[in-house]
C-alpha cells in the first residue's frame, strides 16, 4: 500500500528534492541538520501522509522556509540560486520521496534504520538506475539495520518464549520461527493468525506487519 495517490508522486519528489538542495546551497544548513528540522517541524509527517497542500501546494523553497521558521529560524530573505545540474542533495530527496511513498514508512521510522547521509552516499552509482534498484537497496539495507521482526520484539517485550506465545495463540511454534526468521512473510499471514498473536501481544495486527517488502 502506498503512502499517497500516486498522482502527487511526481511533484512531490520534485518538491522534496528542491527543499534539501535550497537547504544546503542556499540556506547553508547540514543536510542532516536540516532533515532533523524536516521532522521535528511537523512538515515531514504531514508530507509522508500526502497531505496535498504540503506535497503539491508548496515549492521546496516555501516548504524550506516553512521547516525552518518552525524550528525557530527565520530566513525568508534569502534568495534562491537554481542550480544548473542535480546536486547530490537533490537526488537523496528525490529519491526518498520515492522510497517513502512506495513502502508508506514514515520519514522518521526510515531514518531510524538508514541514517539521511547513508542515503545520499547511495548518490553513486544509484543515481543512474532504475529508482528500483534505489528501492531493493533500501530495502535491503532497511532489513539488515533491523534484525528483529515486528514479532520477535513483540514477544520479547511480552517477556514470553515462542513455545509459550505458540501455546497462548494456538499457533505451531514452528510457524512462529518462521515468522521471526523471515523464512515466510507475515505480511501474508491469515487475519485469524495475526490476530490470535495481537491479542496475546496486546498489541494492533498492523503493528506485527513488516513495512518493508520481504517477496
Amino acid at each position: 500500500m502506498n503512502a499517497y495517490d500516486k498522482s502527487y508522486l511526481e511533484k512531490a519528489q520534485t518538491t522534496l528534492g528542491r527543499m534539501f538542495d535550497f537547504a544546503v546551497y542556499d540556506l547553508k544548513v547540514d543536510l542532516k541538520e536540516f532533515f532533523d528540522r524536516f521532522i521535528v517541524s511537523g512538515v515531514a509527517y504531514n508530507f509522508g501522509y500526502g497531505d496535498s497542500a504540503t506535497i503539491a501546494g508548496k515549492s521546496g523553497v516555501e516548504l524550506a522556509y516553512e521547516v525552518m521558521e518552525k524550528t525557530g529560524e527565520n530566513v525568508r530573505n534569502i534568495k534562491p540560486r537554481y542550480t544548473v545540474n542535480r546536486s547530490e542533495e537533490y537526488w537523496t530527496g528525490w529519491a526518498l520521496a520515492y522510497y517513502q511513498w512506495k513502502t508508506a514508512i514514515s520519514f522518521s521510522k526510515i531514518v531510524e534504520y538508514m541514517p539521511i547521509n547513508e542515503i545520499k552516499a547511495l548518490y553513486s552509482p544509484y543515481h543512474e538506475m532504475d529508482i528500483r534498484h534505489f528501492v531493493d537497496k533500501m530495502n535491503e539495507l532497511y532489513i539488515n539495520a533491523k534484525p528483529e521482526t515486528n514479532l520477535k520484539i513483540y514477544r520479547k517485550r511480552a517477556g514470553i518464549s515462542q513455545k509459550e506465545l505458540a501455546e497462548q495463540a494456538d499457533i505451531p511454534v514452528r510457524m512462529i520461527q518462521h515468522y521471526e526468521q523471515r523464512q515466510k512473510n507475515i505480511n501474508k499471514a491469515q487475519v485469524e493468525c495475526l490476530a490470535r498473536l495481537a491479542r496475546v501481544l496486546n498489541c494492533n495486527i498492523e503493528e506485527l506487519l513488516e513495512l518493508v517488502d520481504m517477496r
